[in-house]
């Protein structure tokens, strides 16, 4: 049967499934927060919103709900004052339970209809969930509207378009003649039906709880499971507006809406353990530390785990046509969203001996005083600094950064900036650090924040030796080049598909490593420490169905 909001929205899907054939450019979800774009007063609106869940309980009514939670502090310098529901679990999955038949029953288009119904709708408030994005994970407000709004929507809606692709490869029945010589043919008829795997929970992280959050929700929900969103206790928010929406789709929609719920819990207790050890939970979708990674994958035992954990990402410097273009590309990546990026570099290797460019061969000195130059001339004026590093979202980043002055000599203090308009924010500028090569045990480990370490080594071959090492051992997200010889780059290529790390060469204008695009580029390999999935790709989305079928002759 035809479903409604499948209708609606499938020219949009059917552009997506090109894009993901194709993987050029191309967002359904427009990135320019201008009134153009999202409509005169869309902005003003946004923020009112916002401002009016501040010191109140959060409008959602969830089953087995036994008191309130919530603690938010934003890292601008203020508390939220939002409260949320309690949920004790076992009414909680009680009420899953009973909403589940219906919707396992509707089928594919009936999930991906409401799936991208839903997307529509948090688009409408990406500047409600920019705010609440900036307000509690620190992202400046321009970043945290374009990451966690329509950069966040794009990759839903590319783990929705991989699900229905996966899916529409299922026939709904086949007719099957085996011919038998002179008797007659035997005949039969087969049916397939797709067939959820359970209950999915997705852990949401503290600095980009919609992005890293929406591929796994989405994914599941398109291929027919409920989903429960447990957020980050610091950055409940966001996901709780993207859940209120979702039960408001689904209510729409003729469905039980505790198909898609939320746990918000207290810093520090075991809510997280809990829900991933529970039977129901079959699929578990986690972004974090490796230690409650490592945890996931060990002891649910159950469910179908996809992580993505820490990483040390690396740049690589052999030469250089235009050294200040490099040192300006890489000083944006240290310092956008104060390193607080899983995909931002940490370890820069050049070699002791320098490097040559274009004007000359320059010292590894010259080279590390471009880079401390760069990132000194592009956060000189506070106003637009602000903007580029956001705040610091917790204390454990400040205190990395106290701890990492000590590693080696100090090539870039990391300072304290005044925000313009928030006068408590905790603002801090990039720290660099001079290391040697054999210092790895100081620089073979992440340390998440505005950290980072130039590395001496005797050569490129080395450089690029170690980073494979480090991605193999230790996982990455990314991996930079900068090289003006071939050989190097295809050694490069080499050593980063040998490690399962995803390789920029020579970037110097627009685009920054710590950049990916949906449609395009693959987040994460499943082939290094750092993730055991990628967002988004077939694998990531095929085992949270199956197919089971039914025959008779006929």
């Amino acid at each position: 049967m035809s479903y409604p909001l499948f209708e609606r929205h499938q020219a949009l899907l059917d552009q997506a499934l090109r894009a993901i054939a194709e993987r050029g450019y191309w967002s359904a979800f427009p990135e320019s927060p201008s009134p153009k774009v999202y409509g005169e007063g869309a902005a003003e609106a946004g923020k009112a919103a916002f401002e009016g869940l501040q010191n109140k309980p959060f409008p959602l009514t969830l089953p087995g709900a036994e008191g309130s939670i919530g603690a938010e502090r934003s890292p601008y310098g203020f508390p939220l004052g939002i409260t949320y529901p309690k949920v004790g679990l076992d009414a909680l999955f009680a009420a899953i339970a009973k909403a589940e038949p219906a919707w396992r029953k509707a089928g594919p288009e009936a999930w991906v209809g409401v799936s991208l119904e839903i997307l529509a709708r948090i688009n409408k408030r990406s500047f409600e969930i920019a705010h609440a994005v900036m307000h509690t994970t620190g992202q400046a407000f321009v970043m945290a509207f374009q990451a966690a709004g329509p950069h966040a929507q794009d990759r839903g809606l590319e783990a929705v378009t991989y699900a229905w692709e996966e899916m529409r490869r299922v026939p709904a029945k086949a007719y099957w003649e085996k011919p038998q010589g002179k008797n007659e043919p035997l005949k039969m008829e087969k049916h397939y039906r797709i067939v959820p795997r359970g209950v999915a929970l997705v852990i949401g992280c503290n600095t980009f709880p919609t992005w890293n959050g929406y591929p796994g929700m989405f994914a599941s929900l398109a291929t027919g499971n409920a989903v429960v969103v447990k957020p980050h206790p610091n950055a409940i928010l966001p996901l709780a507006i993207s859940v209120q929406i979702a039960r408001e789709v689904l209510a729409e929609a003729g469905f039980d809406p505790n198909i898609v719920t939320l746990v918000a819990h207290a810093a520090g207790d075991d809510t997280a353990q809990k829900l991933a050890l529970r039977p129901e939970v079959r699929l578990i979708d986690f972004t974090g530390s490796s230690a409650n990674g490592e945890w996931l994958e060990q002891n649910a035992r159950q469910a179908q785990v996809y992580t993505e954990k820490a990483g040390v990402n690396q740049i690589v410097v052999d030469s250089a046509d235009d050294i200040k273009s490099v040192a300006r590309n890489v000083a944006f990546s240290l310092a956008l969203y104060t390193g607080q990026m899983c995909t931002a570099p940490q370890n820069i290797y050049v070699p002791r001996g320098g490097i040559d460019t274009a004007a000359g061969h320059l010292s590894f000195d010259q080279v590390a005083q471009a880079l401390t130059e760069s990132v000194q001339k592009l956060l000189g004026d506070p106003a637009r600094a602000v903007e580029i590093l956001g705040a610091v979202v917790n204390d454990g980043v400040a205190q990395r950064i106290d701890a990492a002055r000590a590693l080696g000599p100090v090539l870039l203090d990391s300072q304290a900036v005044v925000h313009p308009q928030f006068k408590d924010a905790r603002v801090r500028t990039p720290l660099i650090v001079k290391l040697d090569a054999k210092d790895d045990a100081k620089y073979l480990k992440e340390w998440f924040g505005p950290i980072a370490f130039v590395i001496a080594t005797d050569g490129t071959g080395e450089s690029l030796e170690i980073a494979r090492r480090a991605a193999v051992e230790h996982g990455a997200l990314t991996l930079s080049l900068y090289s003006t010889s071939p050989a190097v780059i295809d050694e490069a290529v080499a050593a980063a598909e040998d490690a399962g790390v995803a390789l920029s060469i020579n970037l110097t204008g627009g685009v920054f490593v710590n950049q990916s695009a949906a449609f395009s580029d693959y987040h994460g390999t499943g082939a290094n420490p750092a993730a055991n999935a990628a967002l988004t790709d077939a694998a990531f989305v095929a085992s949270r169905f199956r197919v089971v079928q039914h025959r008779m002759h006929v």
